[in-house]
């Protein structure tokens, strides 16, 4: 399994970023989570337009899933036709935002493009891999993910502030993908992002392999955040950078 990073910026896009996108591939099966603004262009580098097998949205903020409407358009008016639907998992009235985002009838919308499924806090097959979802601390209906294949497996945090799910989600994970919008000391707004202080603690109740921060705006310093994170994680701590490969 390879988990490659496509974006990592929070809130919008940076200079050097999309915003949240993160490819998944084993045995030939590609798993896209997230597609937030920016990213379709950038995944391009990674994956074929029309090799993406399923698509994985933790929540319906613009920066975790606004691309989905240039995907439409590059599946829908495809030279030579559209592809079969594309499978999309994604918290519910996921098919109705997406239309209002491209101001198009909710009805059918984009549903004869993508194949729309309901998520909810259960663990269920996509391809190859094992995907558990829980739901946690955000002010929308947000989950977090974790990966598994072959005995081994990552989580990812979505948006979320500290929660004991992500805890639980996370035990013995190989590697956690934590968001870290949030700069310790400053902002202090309940249910809504981590710090890297508090992903660092979280790393360490679940007991992670390793550490990724992701998800931290262009205006957050994010080598504070990876040394407030390892101040309270003694494992490796390193920063999502696109490109960056993950191999399990």
């Amino acid at each position: 399994m390879e988990l490659t990073v496509v974006g990592s910026s929070g809130s919008f896009p940076s200079a050097d970023s999309p915003c949240s996108c993160y490819l998944v591939e084993a045995d030939g099966y590609r798993l896209v989570i997230d597609l937030g603004n920016g990213a379709l262009g950038a995944l391009q580098r990674y994956c074929g337009l029309y090799d993406v097998d399923a698509i994985l949205l933790s929540h319906l903020h613009a920066d975790h899933c606004v691309d989905m409407c240039a995907y439409y358009v590059a599946r829908n008016y495809r030279v030579g036709g559209c592809p079969d639907p594309v499978p999309v998992y994604g918290p519910h009235g996921t098919a109705e935002r997406l239309a209002r985002a491209y101001d198009m009838d909710e009805h059918p919308g984009m549903k004869e493009v993508f194949d729309f499924h309901d998520l909810r806090e259960a663990s269920f097959g996509i391809g190859p891999f094992t995907v558990t979802a829980a739901r946690v601390a955000h002010p929308v209906e947000a989950y977090a993910f974790r990966v598994e294949h072959g005995g081994r497996s990552f989580v990812y945090s979505g948006d979320t502030g500290p929660c004991a799910e992500l805890v639980e989600l996370a035990r013995g994970a190989d590697l956690l993908l934590s968001e870290a919008a949030f700069t310790y000391g400053k902002e202090d707004i309940p249910d809504l992002h981590l710090n890297g202080r508090e992903a660092g603690e979280h790393a360490a109740l679940a007991g992670v392999g390793r550490l990724v921060l992701t998800h931290i705006p262009p205006w957050t310093d994010p080598e504070r955040n990876r040394a407030d994170a390892a101040a309270a994680y003694a494992g490796p701590v390193e920063l999502a950078r696109p490109g960056a490969v993950y191999s399990f």
